[in-house]
């Protein structure tokens, strides 16, 4: 009788720390990291189709994007599908893509994962005329322009649509590395 207390006893702790680590990871996985899988060219050469990436899912709680930033938002357009983009412009710049250069209130943008890219001014919100990113708004942009759908044709990103920053690709094993 003893003994089958016993066993009783390690099954009952056993399956109680198998709860407890599904309840761990599963509070990670919802609100600490995100995984996802590039469905597109649009991001081509930072991201290619099928790389499976980690996003921070907690940065943009603690502190606004930056520009530069490849951020995972929720589509404005169906905020059922999750999409991956760099961050361009920030609430209240005006943005301006003219000669396949990126302007922010006027000033060509410098920063070197930005300026090394040529973006094409197409779309409503990028034929370029400049256009003020809306408070509480962001102005996202595919790093290979020419196939991407994004701010350029469907407006802004609203605050509340940010999932988090992308961090590291994972797989395939030869394109692991940190996302930048």
């Amino acid at each position: 009788m003893v003994k089958k207390d016993k066993r009783k006893n390690k099954t009952v702790e056993w399956f109680k720390s198998l709860i407890w680590a599904i309840a761990i990871a599963l509070f990670i996985r919802v609100f600490l990291i995100g995984n996802f899988k590039i469905p597109s060219t649009s991001m081509v050469p930072t991201l290619k189709v099928g790389d499976r990436l980690l996003s921070n899912n907690i940065i943009y709680k603690i502190r606004l994007p930056k520009r530069g930033e490849v951020v995972i938002f929720k589509y404005p357009e169906d905020p059922k599908r999750d999409f991956v983009k760099r961050m361009i412009g920030l609430p209240g710049e005006k943005v301006m893509i003219k000669g396949g250069r990126i302007f922010i209130n006027g000033v060509p943008v410098e920063e070197e994962i930005i300026y090394k890219r040529y973006y094409y001014s197409e779309g409503y919100y990028g034929n370029g005329e400049e256009v003020e990113v809306p408070p509480d708004s962001y102005y996202v942009l595919g790093d290979n322009s020419i196939n991407s759908r994004d701010s350029r044709y469907w407006g802004f990103v609203p605050k509340k649509n940010l999932v988090g920053k992308a961090l590291f690709t994972y797989w395939p094993p030869w394109r692991m590395g940190f996302i930048h």
